[in-house]
């Protein structure tokens, strides 16, 4: 997969784009990552890529004409691509949209800034639009590098383990399940004795249960998406939570 990265402040991203799984993913040639300085394609001395609002108003606003450039010019390089504007006005980001893109072969995510860009450059080269949550940072950069962690690591033999990443916390809906390891006490506690019997129908069974209750006590607004088994079902009627689920389901009904 490739990802092109368009923002003013590309040394921002080096050192995070390098490192632990993202950096072995880029050595065995399961991504390329190119980050492309905006300024680059200003059309004046002083490389300029903002303006003042039509209209009035506070701050700055990215312009159309140089970030089209930008979009052009790594598009010629690497393909068409997916453009995505990361923006707090985008859709919520999760791991439902991570899965999405992963299974895209080329993304150009670009990095806003100030008081957002110009409608037109939206309108005119924006396939996608992308809020990592309901708040503000000062440019798009965070979570340019949110995206390419979280869709870098679904990526076909990037984690090394087939399983490993189907697993994870939101994979399916649920929080995932308590985690532990040595030693064996520790604070005065123990690990459950259950995960050391070596009976893995019944590590399975606890680490399902617990990842519910988890969901349950923590996160109850995930539950109304999630889907059971008729297994799991039937385990959850056994240790009486199921109704409680029925009734978190229900609120979003």
């Amino acid at each position: 997969m490739i990802f092109d990265i368009l923002t003013i402040f590309p040394e921002l991203l080096d050192s995070p784009l390098n490192e632990s799984i993202i950096r072995r993913a880029r050595e065995q040639g399961h991504i390329r990552i190119k980050n492309t300085n905006i300024r680059d394609f200003a059309l004046d001395k002083h490389a300029t890529t903002d303006d003042r609002p039509f209209g009035g108003g506070e701050g700055m606003v990215m312009k159309a004409d140089v970030l089209q450039a930008a979009v052009h010019h790594v598009r010629n390089e690497n393909g068409p691509g997916h453009v995505i504007l990361l923006s707090p006005q985008g859709r919520p980001y999760n791991q439902a949209v991570a899965e999405e893109l992963s299974r895209r072969k080329h993304l150009i995510l670009v990095c806003g800034r100030y008081e957002g860009v110009d409608e037109r450059f939206r309108a005119n080269c924006v396939d996608d639009e992308i809020s990592i949550g309901d708040y503000i940072l000062t440019g798009g950069e965070l979570a340019a590098m949110v995206i390419v962690d979280s869709v870098t690591r679904l990526l076909p033999e990037v984690l090394g383990c087939a399983d490993s990443a189907e697993q994870d916390t939101f994979s399916r809906g649920l929080l995932k399940h308590p985690q532990y390891t040595r030693p064996r006490e520790y604070a005065g506690q123990d690990v459950p004795d259950v995960l050391l019997s070596g009976n893995h129908a019944q590590i399975d069974e606890f680490r399902f249960l617990t990842s519910v209750r988890q969901t349950l006590e923590r996160r109850p607004d995930l539950l109304p998406a999630v889907t059971f088994t008729p297994a799991e079902i039937k385990l959850l009627k056994k240790q009486g939570l199921y109704t409680e689920i029925i009734k978190q389901q229900a609120k979003k009904t």
